[in-house]
Order: structure tokens, then C-alpha cells, then sequence
């Protein structure tokens, strides 16, 4: 298995964590990772919730597959497309954090009226990877720049300028 870890890919985690908690229905994940998939699984297990990992790494796929469970599902696919955003199916909580990172404004503006909260990473690299076509499809927008790479929430739900800012010490 060839994956690589570095601690800026954690940087999510405040937000993942605050998000989860602020909700209680199904978390989908765009994206696979060391952090956020074990992260995720570990607080929908102990509530029972519904989890989806979408991945297209297999490096990656192999990795999440091992969080595999009754209420942990995971799927490989080639192309992100095949991910049904047209179902009835309402997300609490998404993650995008999946590569290529550009594609990471189609799958937020295709989920914005899918989910209470969307969780982007990686959004301090704004115009590179598009991130300013993403902001106005939303109502609501919270940027935590608490340490790079940023993570930003948005929702049309959800007023997300009330998540409480984390306490983290450099």
C-alpha cells in the first residue's frame, strides 16, 4: 500500500468533529484519508449513524476498507460523477476532500442543497482550485483558519457562523 501521511491533512478535524457533533443523521465522504475516514467512522459508530466513503485511490480504497461495518459503508468508484447527488437521500454532515481537488467545487455546488453542512478542505488554495465559484451557492460560510491547510464550512441550512471557534495552541 503505497500512502502517504503528513500532518497537514488533519487540519480538517475540528470541523469534522464540531460538525458531526452539531447533527445526527447520515455523513457522507468524498474522499478517503488516514485521518478523516477512522475520524468519521469512530463518531457515527458510537452513535449508530450512516456513513458512506466514496474513493477512487485504491491505495486509499484498501485503506478505508478495512473501517468496513454495518452502518460504514464503503464504495470505489472510477468517476466522481457516478455519486447519485440527485437521490432523496439528506446528508447531516459531507466532507469533500477527494482528488483531483478541482473537483472539489462540482461535488460542493452538486451537494448544496443535499446536505446541513459541507465540510471543504484545503480552501486556502481559493482560487486555485475554484473555491470563489463555490461561495455564492451558499447561504451560510465559516472559514477556520486556525492552521493551513484551511477548512471551510458552508451550508443553506445551517447558520454556521455560530460554530464555536476551537481552542488549539500552536
Amino acid at each position: 500500500m503505497k500512502i502517504r501521511s503528513n500532518k497537514a491533512w488533519s487540519t480538517h478535524m475540528p470541523m469534522l468533529i464540531k460538525c458531526v457533533q452539531m447533527s445526527d443523521g447520515p455523513v457522507l465522504e468524498i474522499g478517503s484519508g488516514l485521518f478523516s475516514t477512522s475520524l468519521l467512522h469512530w463518531l457515527c459508530y458510537e452513535k449508530g449513524r450512516k456513513l458512506i466513503t466514496y474513493e477512487n485511490n485504491l491505495d486509499y480504497f484498501s485503506f478505508a476498507k478495512s473501517f468496513q461495518s454495518r452502518n460504514h459503508r464503503i464504495r470505489f468508484i472510477k468517476d466522481w460523477d457516478e455519486i447519485d447527488t440527485e437521490a432523496k437521500m439528506h446528508w447531516s454532515v459531507v466532507l469533500i476532500d477527494h482528488t483531483p481537488e478541482e473537483r472539489r467545487k462540482i461535488d460542493a455546488i452538486r451537494l448544496k442543497d443535499k446536505a446541513d453542512y459541507i465540510i471543504i478542505h484545503d480552501t486556502d488554495c481559493e482560487s486555485k482550485y475554484g473555491f470563489d465559484e463555490v461561495w455564492p451557492h451558499f447561504k451560510y460560510r465559516y472559514d477556520w483558519r486556525g492552521c493551513r491547510p484551511w477548512t471551510t464550512v458552508v451550508s443553506n441550512f445551517k447558520d454556521v457562523s455560530k460554530i464555536e471557534k476551537p481552542n488549539i495552541t500552536k
